[in-house]
């Protein structure tokens, strides 16, 4: 009587077991927090804002076989090209470079040597040559945090690498109007040039333009500074810039044109800054925008990455460093310094009060050592 009663309940034990385990050899990812800062970068194609205040974040994680891949976490990048790169656009990274030495021998980066072999990729920053171009394939770079994508130009077939955006794939078609609007597209819209028509052909995804071309609340990266110059902003993983605003006026006809030779940017330290109106700016997020959620799991990993590891003061002796010397850990009532005695923490300011920099309008903030205030964060 009593094992009869307890038979369907030990079944449906047993097949929640069952299928506990069979999600449980399925899940493969972490699930990490995202706030709302973090979130920024995901609706930065579509400039919406409203998200929800937390988000799960998915990375590759590995079974702790070993105590390294216990703490591993690895964004998912199933997309990238599993081969050898471009050839003919790279070259090998040998000598004191990688010793993190200058041309004269001297050591001006620390904490740098060792790690993997590399090959440098030559990236166009630029991106002069009009016309369409088809991305080949989406690249791991190991000289940058973000990936690149190999283009060929469909006019000549010539291959050249750039800095893939967030969400570009193989087989996409991307086009550079930094030398002016084609004469086809002119001719769509009637020989005259509608802004909104022409956002709408031209601000996709991937696409390099002038920056008086781009529209009002539109995200870029590798924006440019200079009217003849290539790419110096937004270049690593996840990074973009916001276009604030423009020097218009508006015809009698409802057109606008720019009449100013700048436009305003906000970069995401919350700097605001002045750019040429014919600076190049690429459309969307530089790619791998969970770059920074990454984590190595073992100190190995960092030396394959060419990091070599950092000594702290403290531990020196006291002709080594400020802090160092002392019986037990004392630094000699000392602010924190540099191994050359200047302030580490919130930097050493030198540039002259009169040389200001012209081109920003809004500083970012700085903290000059002290914690933010998260009223005001």
């Amino acid at each position: 009587m009593l094992r009869s009663q307890f038979r369907p309940l030990a079944a449906g034990v047993s097949a929640f077991c069952q299928s506990s385990l069979r999600l449980a050899a399925l899940r493969g990812y972490a699930t990490q927090v995202r706030s709302n800062h973090d979130s920024d970068a995901s609706t930065a194609l579509s400039g919406a804002g409203s998200q929800a205040d937390y988000e799960p974040v998915k990375m590759r994680t590995y079974k702790p076989r070993t105590p390294s891949l216990r703490h591993l976490k690895r964004p998912i990048n199933d997309h990238l090209w599993k081969g050898r790169p471009y050839l003919p656009l790279t070259f090998p990274k040998k000598g004191h470079g990688k010793g993190g030495r200058n041309n004269q021998g001297v050591i001006t980066v620390r904490h740098r040597g060792g790690g993997h072999k590399r090959r440098i990729r030559t990236v166009d920053f630029e991106r002069w040559a009009p016309g369409p171009h088809l991305v080949e394939r989406i690249e791991y770079d190991p000289g940058r945090s973000a990936h690149i994508a190999l283009l060929t130009r469909k006019a000549n077939g010539k291959k050249t690498y750039i800095v893939a955006a967030e969400g570009m794939r193989a087989g996409d078609v991307v086009q550079s109007y930094r030398q002016g609007i084609p004469k086809d597209l002119l001719d769509s819209m009637g020989g005259v040039i509608d802004p909104g028509v022409l956002a709408s052909k031209t601000a996709w995804r991937g696409n390099c333009l002038p920056m008086h071309m781009i529209p009002v609340g539109t995200n870029v990266f590798n924006v440019g500074s200079q009217a003849k110059g290539g790419a110096v902003f937004c270049r690593s993983a996840g990074t973009y810039a916001t276009v604030i605003s423009k020097e218009e006026e508006t015809r009698e006809d409802g057109s606008k044109v720019v009449t100013g030779r700048f436009v305003v940017v906000r970069l995401q330290s919350g700097e605001i800054r002045r750019v040429s109106k014919d600076a190049c700016a690429t459309i969307g997020v530089a790619s791998n925008v969970m770059h920074h959620y990454r984590q190595l799991g073992k100190a190995g990993r960092k030396r394959w990455l060419n990091i070599r590891p950092t000594v702290r003061g403290l531990a020196m002796n006291a002709f080594e460093h400020p802090h160092g010397g002392g019986r037990g850990k004392s630094k000699g009532n000392r602010i924190p310094t540099s191994p050359w005695g200047t302030p580490s923490k919130g930097g050493f300011k030198t540039r002259r009060k009169s040389n200001i920099n012209k081109w920003v309008v809004t500083p970012r903030v700085r903290n000059m050592g002290k914690r933010r205030d998260k009223k005001t964060a």
